[in-house]
């Protein structure tokens, strides 16, 4: 018992200064598994708010990043856009950071859920030197048949496709107005043709980094655009029906009988395919996976935290 205490006492004495035991115990106890060599900057789907009424697109997520060391950013893009319209946005903000870190940050980790992805794969491809690495999470690389209905429905510039516009991008001018995001119009079409099989082939043709080659299988775990070598990964779910009182429950069951494959309600398994596949049949729906609405996800899955917090380690680890 005596040689214990002597080892405590020996222990609490190290150092002769109330900051050097805090020292001591911090390295202890921090936590720095997350702490990426770049930024990670979490890009935005469809709706594209950071918080509106108490609601954060990214529930929880940013935070769980932060605990653990990571430098996170959220940026401002519009609700409704094309891709490339909502990359300028992005990378204008990129360009921001990186003038205003003094030379502390050069590139960026992208990790983008939904349309987000595609918005990232637009920046990696025009501004590669901006950008370390793209994560794309449940974002329809091949399109969803969701736009096939809805442009076949109500076909732009038709009776029924002026009403849908109108009201569409009414909600899309009143979410950027309430995230503070009041740089653009919403353009509802122009995402919309952008995800129908037409408007996604057209992009992959621009744009074929990344993109696997067969039906379902993986692309390029790694990509060099004019010099600059970009790490590619993507993640999905196959779960429209994860908690049964979570509102989007019911509309994505809805959704996903839309598809032929197995899907998350908005993106099927095969189209999230993009660089190398990390696991792509969570039990997570569309939006489960930025841990929408307020953290409702299902029990018998990793949850969105952690998942967030794992990539990061495995961004780390690679040195991005």
């Amino acid at each position: 018992m005596k040689k214990l205490i002597l080892a405590l006492a020996v222990i609490l004495g190290l150092g002769t200064t109330a900051s050097a035991h805090a020292g001591l115990f911090s390295a202890w106890f921090s936590n720095d598994d997350a702490k990426t060599r770049h930024p990670i900057v979490l890009v935005p789907g469809i709706f594209a708010f950071d918080t509106i009424a108490g609601v954060d697109y990214w529930y929880r997520i940013p935070a769980a990043l932060e605990s653990e060391g990571a430098t996170v950013f959220v940026p401002k893009i519009n609700a409704f856009d094309s891709s490339a319209m909502r990359g300028e946005r992005l990378i204008e903000q990129l360009d921001e950071i990186r003038a205003a870190s003094n030379g502390q940050i050069s590139k960026f980790n992208l990790v983008g859920h939904s349309q987000g992805g595609v918005t990232s794969r637009y920046v990696m491809n025009v501004r590669p030197d901006l950008v370390a690495s793209v994560t794309t999470m449940h974002t329809p690389h091949k399109g969803s048949p969701l736009a096939d209905i809805v442009t076949g429905v109500a076909p732009e510039g038709t009776l029924q496709g002026v009403a849908f516009e109108t009201f569409a991008n009414a909600v899309g001018d009143l979410v950027n107005l309430l995230s503070g995001n009041q740089h653009d119009d919403a353009d509802i079409y122009a995402m919309l043709s952008e995800f129908n099989k037409p408007g996604a082939a057209a992009f992959n043709q621009q744009f074929p980094a990344g993109v696997p080659t067969s039906a379902c299988g993986e692309g390029a775990s790694q990509v060099t655009i004019a010099g600059h070598d970009i790490a590619l990964y993507s993640w999905s779910g196959t779960a429209t029906v994860t908690t049964g009182v979570d509102l989007s429950d019911p509309m994505f069951a809805i959704t996903g009988l839309a598809f032929d494959e197995p899907n998350d309600g908005v993106t099927g398994r095969c189209s999230s395919h993009f660089g190398r596949v990390i696991k792509d049949n969570y039990t997570m729906n569309h939006i489960d996976v930025n841990n929408h609405l307020l953290g409702l996800v299902s029990l018998f899955e990793i949850s969105p935290e952690s998942l967030f917090r794992n990539h990061a380690n495995r961004l780390k680890r690679a040195g991005l």
